[in-house]
Order: C-alpha cells, then sequence, then structure tokens
C-alpha cells in the first residue's frame, strides 16, 4: 500500500542545559571506559553466554539513532540476537543514507529534541520519513514524532504527527509511571504486530499520546490504562511503539524480527494468550557481591546476613549472576534485578565485574534490569568528583533499563523535609531530570518499631496485623542506611512520600525484619506506602510460597512482588508462582 503524503514542522530550538548535561554523561561514559580498571575490589572471572543467533549476510545492516541517553544497549543486543550488523549514526548523512533505521528514544522528551535540533538530526529524521523509509521508533522515538509535549514544557517535537504527548492523569487511581506488562489493542494491517497473538509488552512511561480524528490514520494500536491511548503507530514502512520490544521477551523479539524481515511470513500460529489489562509483575532479585575468594556470586541473606552460620563463616553462595538471570528469564520472570550489595562503596565505577554482569546479561535477556548499590556523588583518591548522574549514566550503557538508589534517597528526603526545598542536586533528582523518572527506583529498608501509643512518635504509625512480642498493637517503620545497619529518623511513610516528590519512580519497599524468613510479605506496611504514594510499589522480603503472591496482590495495591531466596533453592519456581496467581483470577504475563 502506499503511504499517504505526510505533513512536517520539524522544529528547531537552542541547546538547553538539560541536553548539555545529558551531553556530557555520555562523554563521561567513554571516558570511564578509557580509565583503568586493574584496581577492582575484587576479581571476577567471566565467560559471555553463547549467543544462538545466526549471523546475518555482511549487507544486513541496521542503522541505530542513539543519541546518548538511556539504555539501548538491549536494543542493539536484539538487533545482533536476529542476526543483523548495526551501523550507528555519526551524521545526519548517515540517516539520510540508512535502509532500516530504528530510533530507540530513552529519557525525556526536551532533553532529545535539544540534541537532534543541536546535531541537525531532526531535519534529517523528517526528511527519511516523508519518504516512507523503513523506520521504527521506540518508546520516545514514537513520542518525538508528535507535535509537541507537555513534560518540561510544552516542547516542539518533529511534527509528523498531529497531537500532543501529555502525561497520564494519576487522579484516577492509576499509577504513573505505566509500568509493566499490559495489553494491545490490535488494527487490521498492523503488520509488525500480526504475530504476537494477544500477549502482554513491556511499558514505561510517564507521557502518553491520545487517539484523535486527525491521527487516527496512523494507529496501528492502542492500550488501556485510565485512558486509551497510543501504543503503535503505522504509515507505509513507518512504524513507531510506545512500549519496548526488546524488553517484551520473545514476543518483543517477534515484532523486531517483522520489522527486519518485512517479506518474511510466520510459519506457526502465534501463541494465543489472555491478556486484558496491566498484569502484576513477579521480579528475581539477585544480591551480588564478592565472596571471601574474590569470586563475584549471588547470594542472599538472614535479615541482611549473608555468612553461613558455620566454623568458616563463609559468604553463601547460590549462583552465578549472569546464569541465574537468564534461567529466571526462561522460566518466566518479568524483572530481573541486581542489587550489588558490597561492591560500589568505595569507588563504583571501578566495579568493572558488576558492568560486565550487566552487558552479558542483556546479551540474552529480553526483559527489564534493574541495578542497584553506591549510586551517588563520590570523589575519588585522585580528588575527581563524579556525579551520581556519571555513575548513573555508566550502568545505564551497560545494560540497566532502572536504577535504584537507597541510602542516598534517604539523606535526599531527610533535607528535603527539613527544608522544603528541591535543590536539583541529589542523585534522586539528577537522574529523574535527565532520564524520566521511570528509570529511577528508590529501596526503602525499614524495620518495625513496636509501640503501645501510636501517638509516641511523631512517625506514621499503623496499627498491626500481629501484635508485636509484648503484646504491642502499633508499630512506626524506621528506615534503615548502609545495609540496614543504620537507622535514620525518619519513617518509610515519610520518606516515600518525600521520594515521590522528588522524582521517584517507583518504590521497592523492604522489611529487614521479615528477610529472609519466609512467612510471607509484611501486609501492614505494604498496604501502608501503597495507599500512600501514586507511583508503583514492588513488595519485596519474606515471600516462603505461592500463597504469599496471592495475599499480597489481593490485601494490597502493590504492582510487583519480588523474592530472591525461594528463587534462587528452586524452592518455589517462578513459574509455579504465576500459575497460582492465574488459578486465583490475579492477571499476569505468560
Amino acid at each position: 500500500m502506499e503511504a499517504p503524503p505526510f505533513s512536517s514542522s520539524c522544529s528547531s530550538s537552542p541547546l538547553s542545559s538539560t541536553a548539555r548535561l545529558l551531553s556530557s554523561s555520555s562523554s563521561s561514559s567513554l571516558l570511564f571506559r578509557r580509565n583503568s580498571f586493574s584496581k577492582t575490589h575484587y576479581s571476577a572471572k567471566f565467560k559471555s553466554p553463547r549467543n544462538l543467533s545466526v549471523r546475518a549476510s555482511g549487507d544486513s545492516v541496521v542503522t541505530l539513532l542513539d543519541y546518548g541517553a538511556g539504555n539501548v544497549r538491549s536494543v542493539r543486543n536484539a538487533i545482533r540476537y536476529l542476526g543483523f550488523d548495526i551501523k550507528d549514526v555519526q551524521t545526519p548523512e548517515d540517516i539520510l543514507k540508512a535502509d532500516r533505521l530504528v530510533f530507540p528514544g530513552v529519557g525525556a522528551f526536551a532533553a532529545a529534541m535539544d540534541v537532534l535540533n543541536k546535531n541537525g538530526m531532526a531535519e534529517a529524521l523528517c526528511s527519511y520519513i516523508e519518504k516512507d523509509r523503513p523506520f521504527l521508533g521506540i518508546c520516545l522515538g514514537l513520542q518525538l514524532l508528535f507535535e509537541s509535549s507537555e513534560e518540561n514544557g510544552p516542547v516542539n517535537g518533529l511534527g509528523l504527527i498531529p497531537g500532543v504527548v501529555g502525561r497520564f492523569d494519576s487522579s484516577n487511581g492509576f499509577r504513573v509511571p505505566h509500568i509493566g506488562w499490559n495489553a494491545l489493542h490490535i488494527k487490521d494491517n498492523s503488520e509488525i504486530l500480526d504475530d504476537i497473538g494477544n500477549r502482554h509488552v513491556y511499558f514505561v512511561h510517564s507521557y502518553r499520546a491520545m487517539p484523535s480524528d486527525d491521527n487516527k490514520e496512523w494507529i496501528s494500536s492502542t492500550c488501556n490504562y485510565g485512558d486509551n491511548f497510543i501504543a503503535s503507530i503505522r504509515r507505509g514502512n513507518v512504524h513507531a511503539v510506545q512500549f519496548h520490544p526488546e524488553k517484551s521477551g520473545d514476543v518483543g523479539l517477534s515484532i523486531l524480527r517483522r520489522f527486519l524481515y518485512p517479506k518474511s511470513t510466520t510459519t506457526k500460529k502465534p501463541t494465543e494468550g489472555k491478556a486484558s489489562k496491566l498484569a502484576k509483575r513477579v521480579i528475581a532479585c539477585l544480591d551480588v557481591r564478592a565472596n571471601d575468594k574474590g569470586d563475584l556470586v549471588v547470594t542472599k541473606g538472614d535479615q541482611y546476613d549473608v555468612r553461613e552460620h558455620t566454623e568458616e563463616n563463609e559468604v553463601r553462595n547460590l549462583g552465578k549472576p549472569v546464569e541465574l538471570a537468564g534461567q529466571y528469564y526462561i522460566d518466566g520472570a518479568d524483572e530481573v534485578s541486581f542489587l550489588n550489595i558490597t561492591g560500589f562503596r568505595d569507588f563504583p565505577l571501578g566495579d568493572l565485574p558488576m558492568l560486565q554482569v550487566l552487558r552479558y546479561t542483556s546479551e540474552n535477556v529480553f526483559v527489564p534490569l534493574t541495578v542497584g548499590g553506591g549510586i551517588r556523588d563520590f570523589t575519588d583518591a585522585n580528588g575527581r568528583h563524579y556525579t551520581s548522574l556519571e555513575v548513573a549514566s555508566e550502568y545505564f550503557r551497560s545494560g540497566a533499563d532502572k536504577i535504584s538508589i537507597g541510602s542516598d534517597a534517604v539523606y535526599a528526603a531527610e533535607e528535603y523535609l527539613r527544608t522544603g526545598v528541591k535543590t536539583g542536586k541529589t542523585s534522586l533528582e539528577q537522574i529523574s531530570r535527565v532520564y524520566g523518572n521511570q528509570a529511577v527506583v528508590v529501596s526503602i529498608d525499614p524495620r518495625r518499631v513496636y509501640l503501645k501509643n501510636p501517638n509516641d512518635v511523631e512517625f506514621k504509625a499503623v496499627k498491626l496485623k500481629n501484635p508485636g512480642p509484648n503484646g504491642e498493637e502499633y508499630a512506626w517503620y524506621q528506615c534503615t542506611v548502609n545495609g540496614g545497619r543504620e537507622g535514620r529518623p525518619i519513617g518509610a511513610y515519610e520518606l516515600a512520600k518525600a521520594v515521590e516528590e522528588l522524582g521517584a519512580g517507583e518504590i521497592l519497599l523492604n522489611c529487614i525484619d521479615c528477610d529472609g524468613q519466609g512467612k510471607g510479605f509484611d501486609i501492614d506496611l505494604i498496604k501502608l506506602i501503597s495507599d500512600a504514594v501514586s507511583i508503583p510499589v514492588i513488595a519485596s522480603s519474606g515471600a516462603g510460597a505461592v500463597e504469599h503472591f496471592t495475599e499480597v496482590f489481593t490485601k494490597t495495591n502493590a504492582s510487583a512482588a519480588l523474592a530472591a531466596g525461594i528463587f534462587h533453592r528452586k524452592e518455589v519456581p517462578v513459574q509455579s508462582v504465576k500459575e497460582h496467581l492465574l488459578q486465583e483470577g490475579i492477571e499476569v504475563r505468560i
């Protein structure tokens, strides 16, 4: 079918301070790779997993527009996995000469447009798309095609599609950002979506474009999250998707395959699913650290104690991080979270083994990856200062989709509550400003402090389902830092409210009292926090049976549930959890 004519109003604007910050981060990433990493805290031997894809012939090349923000490593890996080589855009001419162009936009709308305008890429993009050349935009790569965005705006977009990109409305009870696996409503002749068979795909965004009479001819699918928004567009050879195919498992790979091999036909009927709405997520968490021999291992603590209670007192070893992450992907985990529990304390960017874990994992694991541990401002032994944004940028470029901030977020929240001022200088604010709040998770590590009377403290207390050791009916949840070793004068409720205002897009809610106990999640705590904030909450600590996942999803507003030890020890497989949730009428991705 011949594509209808295009209309373009490519905008131009000066480079903003946000874009300069973003560009600086990209340059810093290259600097870090030039630095010597020989003096790491420990040694580790890695073997990259075998890539089972078949390489394509030399003329099978995809041109990739990577403007220097966020995790595009997974897009690269997915393209290579499907047998194609990659040519990076260096100049606007590279866009115009491309046979097929992929634009995986990540981060904030204004920063992306500033970079595209500064480098002359915006005009080249418009020209390429207007000529109906093969194009695939991903996430922000879809949003930038519209006329403008309200994100830190209004900000002009490329103007190829009528409409304004606006923020989700959280006043109706839907959590923003929209994070997780959701269903699509696919129109006829969508082409690249033909194989997905009514299954979930992965979204992570706070802004969306809405259908209208002016843009209806562009729309190839919609998704419902509070309202129906545009999930994908197609006109001729031009495609763009709001979700992340490179993070949508085998379903996402089928979408990329359809774009890269447009003349191919499917040889089997696509697997049919039952996707109808946003699914609850089941997340596998890997606590990673060096053991006493210097090998990087996955471990698991009991109330944050990771050493065996033996004469040797060795670090508990439950497997190798890359291999375990790959197995959890095969088993159906919706996300994989890495927490480096020791390696970042002194020199985060010197921790080359953890960067390698991310790089190798992202080669064959096509679901979201989160990494946490030591993402903060720091100064090295030579007096060189690194911002938390520079640190986070290196992990994004190494394969992380989200970063998790712990202790640093507690200090930022304390200062914000004390002064009422957002400085814009905290790690939380810096990273969410450039990469979007959907890329920032705050990990909260509280412990119960029992009370006879809820008015005995200035912090939010709850009435407990089960009384304390001395019959106490109430408790407040004191936040901790430094791996649970130090209590702080702030409650989990107060911290959660503060970090949401500072730019967190998601909360990982742990409970020291429940950690490793296998008696279930702390329902009192999770209900308290998930009712208090409008961003997604991940329940963590205490899972020991499939029923515990059902309980947390039916009794609280948690969006996801995370477990570690029961998965590592194969006591409760990921698939068993999902099968049980389905039997209980809770939608999950299959």
